[in-house]
């Protein structure tokens, strides 16, 4: 499909790539450019790291410990 073309119809041609088609778009007949669906399959899920805060987390640091950051 020309570029001009595929300005044009841009809505069209992403509603064929939702349904699975890939269109290839071409300046001067030569393929410049491909239009595919977006795999989703390799995202996980945000969020599913788990871990706890220890108790202890807001108390102060001992002697040592900060002694060291200075």
């Amino acid at each position: 499909m020309n570029v001009q073309e595929a300005k044009t119809r841009l809505s069209e041609l992403l509603s064929r790539v939702e349904r699975g088609e890939e269109v290839v778009v071409a300046r001067a007949g030569t393929p410049i450019a491909r239009l595919v669906p977006v795999d989703l399959s390799w995202r996980r899920p945000f969020g599913t790291m788990r871990f706890e805060v220890p108790a202890s987390f807001d108390e102060p640091l001992p002697e040592g410990e900060l002694a060291a950051w200075e």
